[in-house]
């Protein structure tokens, strides 16, 4: 369903726009991406309106890393220097709330959903990498915690082009709106 309307409090949630995950492969051109999501955050940070970035990063002696039985487990090794350095697209983030988290989804474990509620935030628009991990997992979480989301189609990338497809044309609709980011821009212009 395309993007109808935008709560007045709404805030931007950029998912792991960070040099680590930047620096794979992606599904769609990642300077695309990033461009839209660049434009987003612009539009928020000029109208007051609440930006969070969300990284992933762990301690470098990995005690906080999930833990489980899977086939694809997460990394073992430290991760390189600056793998949780926001990619400089993202312009001056100095006044943006930065979230670090340790799961997929960006409420789990993290103080996100206290640092909206207290902002009297009700909606949220979406972006980032891994759109069927990352981004999904964190909509999923944020329609559970009755928020009004809004997915930028246009501003989110994957690795793999199934599971982009696949929660793009069938997950996000049942968890809220998907437009591109030249659509979610014109509602946030009223």
């Amino acid at each position: 369903m395309p993007a109808t309307v935008l709560d007045d409090n709404t805030a931007l949630v950029l998912i792991d726009l960070q040099k680590g995950i930047a620096a794979g492969a992606t599904v769609h051109p990642l300077d695309g991406v990033l461009a839209n999501a660049a434009k987003l955050a612009d539009a928020f940070r000029a109208r007051k309106l609440p930006v969070v970035l969300v990284r992933v990063h762990w301690s470098d002696d990995g005690g906080d890393l999930p833990t489980g039985r899977t086939t694809a487990p997460g990394p073992k090794a430290p991760l390189p220097e600056g793998f949780a350095t926001f990619v400089d697209e993202l312009g001056d983030t100095t006044g943006d709330i930065v979230i670090t988290k340790r799961h997929w989804g960006a409420f789990h474990g993290t103080e996100l959903d206290v640092q909206l509620r207290r902002r009297g935030v009700t909606g949220i628009v979406l972006a980032g990498i891994a759109t069927s991990i990352g981004v999904e997992s964190t909509a999923r979480a944020a329609y559970e915690h009755g928020y009004h989301v809004t997915i930028a189609h246009d501003a989110t990338t994957d690795r793999d082009p199934q599971s982009h497809e696949h929660s793009v044309e069938k997950i996000f609709p049942r968890l809220g709106e998907v437009d591109s980011t030249e659509a979610i821009l014109s509602l946030l212009k009223g």
